[in-house]
């Protein structure tokens, strides 16, 4: 199976564009922001690392570039790819490390499909959750495609893993259900750490239903094997922080995604490779903050990212 990227997909990697200066932004106005404990809430700055995957070569057409069979865009082989990255942690500084994340997207949803159905009316649409004939909200549910994707990434992430890749040390995804369905398909039949659901991975919150999440009791009750970051809460009141007519704003999310990635980097210090399993505005926000080149990435796709985090010495 090819995923195909579509118009709707490439316009979340690259349109927008102003609301990347409002990031930039944003982020210099937050940045020495401290938590109760004094502690800095983003200690750490990102910058993506170029030539390990060919995903961040300027000349990679990204619409017809296949990940699953082409060793996921590794420009080596999985030995030659995996030492570079310990040869960069070995050789940084006390306060860089590197980490390989593997940025998975959700297969399809039936939001997915209610789009590609009411392009032209979306505006009327998006704040609903049914047309009586699919439901898309709350917390949109795979289709039949979706699950047909992931298991096309179990299928390529089997291959690889005979090819030398290995499997990650951990494990992070969001808390709405097709992304829940889509990292557990994707590693069905592979022995994996338990996944850490985080709510900084989710997709851009309020105003829509289908990205409103299920309670911690219904998605521990589906996913049992999941653990929670602390303070999760049993309701999803992130969404319901926003009036009926509003929602997070692009920029804002992306402040939220960087604080993703700094859980992700405070909580799993020594792991050098790394899994998560969000969304298209989430990966899209990963590109922004790390500098990555923009990026189309379909729905059920997958983008490999080496980072390099520089914790920042302010007492």
């Amino acid at each position: 199976m090819k995923l195909e990227a579509t118009a709707r997909d490439r316009l979340d990697a690259y349109g927008f564009e102003e609301h990347e200066g409002l990031y930039y932004q944003l982020y210099q106005d937050h940045k020495d922001d401290r938590h109760p404990n004094g502690e800095l809430v983003y200690p750490y700055d990102f910058v993506c690392v170029d030539d390990i995957f060919w995903q961040t070569d300027p000349d990679t057409e990204d619409m017809a570039f296949d990940y699953l069979n082409t060793s996921f865009g590794a420009r080596q082989d999985w030995s030659t790819t995996i030492q570079k990255v310990n040869q960069l942690n070995a050789q940084a500084p006390l306060n860089v490390v590197y980490k390989l994340l593997f940025m998975a997207r959700h297969g399809q949803g039936f939001h997915n499909v209610a789009y590609a159905r009411y392009t032209q009316d979306w505006n009327y649409w998006k704040v609903r959750s049914t047309d009586g004939d699919i439901t898309w909200g709350p917390d949109a549910k795979l289709t039949p495609l979706g699950e047909q994707q992931a298991v096309a990434n179990n299928v390529s992430w089997k291959q690889q893993l005979e090819s030398g890749c290995p499997v990650p040390t951990r494990f992070y995804v969001s808390p709405c259900n097709r992304s829940l369905a889509t990292l557990f398909g994707t590693w069905n039949d592979i022995e994996i750490p338990q996944p850490k659901v985080l709510e900084n991975l989710r997709e851009t919150m309020g105003l829509h239903p289908c990205n409103k999440r299920s309670t911690k009791y219904d998605i521990s009750c589906q996913f049992p094997t999941v653990v929670f970051e602390d303070g999760f809460p049993e309701q999803d009141v992130r969404h319901e922080l926003y009036p009926p007519e509003e929602r997070e704003l692009l920029h804002e999310q992306f402040l939220r995604v960087n604080g993703a990635l700094q859980q992700i980097f405070l909580d799993a210090p020594q792991d050098e490779i790394i899994s998560v399993t969000s969304h298209a505005g989430t990966i899209r926000a990963a590109v922004v903050v790390t500098g990555h080149r923009r990026f189309t990435i379909p729905t059920g796709g997958m983008i490999p990212m080496v980072i390099k985090a520089t914790k920042r010495n302010i007492t």
